[in-house]
């Protein structure tokens, strides 16, 4: 019986497939996006999400933002901050003082593996906080304020 002819059940069969190759492959520390398991395996978007459900219920993955999901592996350590929170440290991190230019939105993007779209959407909470000058088209946001201990959690 093929998968597409018994559709109950159909995404623990791809989240199976899914977790066999986290298992063999400990190099692996992505999974397809949505739409590659959706063409590999000839399913609906829900289907396919569903697998991706049933590896975080287990624990083995979790959502990115903006990114494909993240491979968990046992005893690996995530950082569950959002990603405004994670880039309004950079500021304190990187030694920035008000003044100072800050990383362009693809230096953000290729540091911490999230899309340029999602990171601009962090970059103007952080705007809207005061942390960050308005940056644009070809013109580099500044560092605004350095944030304290209690504004990083809170951008």
């Amino acid at each position: 019986m093929t998968e597409q002819a018994s559709p109950r059940g159909t995404f623990l069969k791809i989240a199976d497939r899914m977790k066999g190759r986290i298992a063999a492959e400990p190099a692996v520390t992505e999974l397809p996006s949505l739409a590659e398991v959706m063409a590999e395996h000839g399913v609906s978007r829900g289907v396919a999400l569903r697998a991706f459900k049933v590896l975080h219920q287990e624990g083995l993955a979790e959502p990115v933002p903006g990114a494909r999901w993240r491979v968990v592996r046992a005893g690996e350590h995530m950082d569950r901050r959002s990603l405004s929170e994670r880039i309004a440290e950079l500021i304190s991190a990187e030694g920035l003082e008000v003044g100072a230019p800050f990383l362009s939105t693809g230096e953000l993007s290729a540091r911490l593996g999230a899309s340029r779209p999602t990171i601009s959407k962090a970059l103007a909470q952080l705007e809207a906080a005061g942390l960050l000058t308005k940056g644009g088209q070809g013109k580099r946001r500044s560092v605004r304020a350095v944030p304290s201990p209690q504004e990083d959690s809170k951008p």
